[in-house]
């Protein structure tokens, strides 16, 4: 499937999150997950500073998938990048 993990920053509270937290387990992807609002003082810091590397404008969810950084829950894209066929 993919070289690298993949790594989602969520926020507890979004749904967005949420559905891109399920997509992935439902598509057995292992991944990584960083829930940046439980987060705190530098290490907070430091994560929100990655994010921003990422999608300058820092929104949720953001999935990073070996090079490509998808921001939102997009399913087809994020399959896409997984390089999970759709069955449509």
């Amino acid at each position: 499937m993919t070289a690298e993990k993949p790594i989602l920053y969520a926020l507890s509270t979004c749904s967005h999150c949420k559905s891109t937290k399920k997509l992935l387990t439902d598509c057995d992807v292992e991944y990584d997950y960083v829930q940046v609002d439980d987060l705190e003082g530098e290490e907070r810091k430091a994560i929100l500073a990655d994010i921003k590397s990422l999608n300058p404008r820092c929104s949720f969810p953001t999935i990073k998938i070996n090079k490509t950084v998808i921001v939102g829950y997009k399913e087809k894209e994020i399959k896409e990048a997984l390089g999970i066929k759709n069955e449509s």
